[in-house]
């Protein structure tokens, strides 16, 4: 079975902006994100409004950002955490732009790419479109877990939910990096109902993906600068890198996972790394994109990583499946600058 789809027409991403709460701005990236609330509330009465406004600000900061308006965007692919994705709904639905929604858990952001790449590859109908994703600690807790004020102890393979969004703004430049392929994720089995390791159960899909695409292609993964992965964490990037390092010899020096990117593990409590849908949206528009428009690296291979889980399939000890959609991104000419 083939999984690797090539896109025919140049469509790349030619804006991009990140979007953070406190922690985010006291991480590693935090001074390069585009805006950063440290009251995490965005000027909202609930986070989950603070969710909506904070997808809302990032897709005018790319949008502002490509010397666009709402107005020359012909589609919207995005999603969230929350159910039905009313976060999304919440802070996108006035731009009145046609709309699809997506849901992967924590691979929301490159499933949103994919679609929204693989429509505007069926023809020149879409000249600009729009991708964003995002997550919120305090809705994504209340919703999935307890509420932060239970005061709940999490266990050192827990992972901290990222009060961050990405959006990205697609379009036909041939000079901006493009998604030139993508392989879908299968939905694997994580081998665990632990609800607190994340990391553990999408490992597993990850390297499927992984092992499959060059299994597939016959490309080397010294061909890439990076091969990212989305929020596995160290737990999860731990098992990954066990995993792929038997087939492919020094993957872990090619391999990256936002999950470890984000927060600063010696200053910042978050046990295993960041998670969220928000994590690989904001690391991949705040680092990789910046860094690849510099001419410092010119292709990654970038997938979010998805744990599929419900409280009700945690609490009736059901096996959380991993799911892990990967994007090829590459700059076809780079110069380097200083």
């Amino acid at each position: 079975m083939k999984r690797i789809i090539k896109l025919d027409t140049t469509v790349s991403i030619i804006s991009h902006a990140a979007v953070g709460g406190r922690e985010e701005r006291l991480g590693p990236l935090g001074e390069r994100f585009d805006f950063c609330d440290t009251t995490n509330l965005f000027g909202q009465k609930t986070f989950e409004l603070s969710e909506g406004e904070m997808g809302r600000v990032a897709l005018n900061t790319a949008l502002t950002k490509a010397n666009l308006s709402h107005e020359n965007l012909e589609l919207l692919v995005a999603g969230d955490l929350q159910n039905q994705c009313v976060g999304t709904s919440l802070g996108l639905s006035s731009f009145g732009i046609p709309f699809v929604g997506v849901y992967g858990a924590c691979s929301t952001c490159t499933e949103a790419l994919i679609v929204l790449s693989s429509i505007m590859n069926t023809g020149e109908h879409i000249a600009y479109g729009g991708a964003v994703t995002s997550s919120h600690n305090c809705s994504a807790e209340r919703q999935f877990r307890t509420p932060l004020e239970y005061g709940g102890q999490r266990p050192p393979s827990a992972q901290w939910t990222s009060t961050a969004a990405g959006a990205f703004v697609l379009g036909r430049d041939a000079g901006a990096p493009r998604i030139s392929e993508f392989t879908i994720g299968k939905m694997v089995d994580g081998a665990t109902v632990d609800g607190t390791n994340m990391g553990a159960a999408m490992s597993f899909a990850a390297a499927d993906t992984i092992l499959s695409y060059f299994d597939e292609s016959g490309a080397s993964p010294f061909d890439f600068d990076f091969i990212v992965t989305g929020d596995l964490g160290r737990v999860g990037s731990d098992i990954l890198c066990d995993i792929v390092s038997k087939e492919i010899p020094g993957f872990d020096r090619l391999h990256a996972d936002c999950g470890l990117l984000l927060y600063d593990s010696k200053t910042q409590d978050a046990h295993s790394g960041a998670s969220g849908c928000g994590t690989s949206a904001s690391v991949l528009a705040s680092h990789f994109l910046p860094m690849m428009e510099r001419g410092l690296i010119k292709r990654i291979l970038f997938m979010s990583t998805g744990a599929l889980m419900s409280p009700s399939s945690v609490l009736q000890g059901v096996n959380i499946a991993g799911i892990a959609p990967l994007i090829k991104i590459e700059l076809e000419s780079t110069k380097k600058k200083s």
